[in-house]
């Protein structure tokens, strides 16, 4: 098992691509919290964990709270003990959300999907000072690349989660907390949220022809936070197929 007893914190892990991962990293030992504002759902995702005779629990989480974040990690310490690894997997696109104000959209994505896994970093730093850690951020291929079939913001948050997992790396390296970032290119969940003229121009330029799967990503988040990859610190993998190089 690779990360067999690592106390692992997972936002958005209630559906998606966030529960692959929570269902992986259990099936190889971790002590998962399951962290969302969807609790049914992520109460249903620790169900399954449990049923499997894995370990997890649920807490919920709004990502934009520095509150909610601390009580998050207190009780995953209390529960758990120490926390070893942090998934900074919770995000919102922009697509089908009702919002009049363009500003506001724009605010809330990157309250969203740039200061959330901020404040995840810094109250996940805290708790493993002294002890060194893993911290892995889900970007996007949107990140390195002008998505139109996202809202801007979604691609200026994004290319935030780049700059912020380098920055942090660097700063927290010496203190053995290593911090790196996987860009998920174009799965089965995100072509419906995609204009079709859109999803079919991304997925011509993929050289492997075919689109991703959540489990492949959740691969390389595994292995980002796992012991194999003990020497590797602000690098982002690219998990889409080739299409960042065409």
């Amino acid at each position: 098992m690779r990360v067999k007893g690592k106390v692992t914190i997972i936002t958005g892990a209630a559906s998606g691509m966030g529960a692959s991962h929570a269902r992986l990293f259990a099936r190889e030992g971790a002590r998962v919290v399951v962290a969302d504002i969807l609790e049914a759902e992520g109460r249903a995702v620790v169900e399954d964990i449990v049923a499997r005779g894995g370990e997890a629990v649920f807490e919920r989480l709004d990502i934009s709270s520095e509150a909610d974040w601390d009580r998050v990690m207190d009780a995953a310490t209390a529960r758990f003990g120490p926390l070893d690894i942090l998934v900074n997997n919770a995000g919102l696109t922009g697509s089908g959300v009702q919002e009049v104000d363009e500003i506001a959209l724009f605010d809330r994505l990157i309250a969203t999907n740039l200061r959330g896994p901020f404040l995840g970093v810094r109250a996940a730093v805290r708790r493993m000072e002294g002890r060194g850690g893993a911290i892995v951020n889900v970007a996007s291929i949107s990140a390195n690349i002008g998505n139109p079939g996202v809202h801007i913001g979604y691609n200026a948050s994004k290319g935030g989660v780049r700059t912020l997992t380098r920055a942090a790396a660097a700063e927290y390296g010496p203190r053995k907390i290593r911090v790196n970032s996987v860009n998920p290119g174009v799965l089965p969940p995100m072509i419906g949220s995609k204009r079709v003229d859109v999803a079919e121009g991304l997925l011509a330029r993929v050289p492997l022809n075919r689109t991703g799967q959540v489990e492949e990503v959740s691969n390389a988040v595994l292995f980002l936070a796992s012991d194999e990859a003990s020497y590797i610190n602000g690098v982002e993998l690219d998990v889409d197929g080739g299409l960042v190089v065409t």
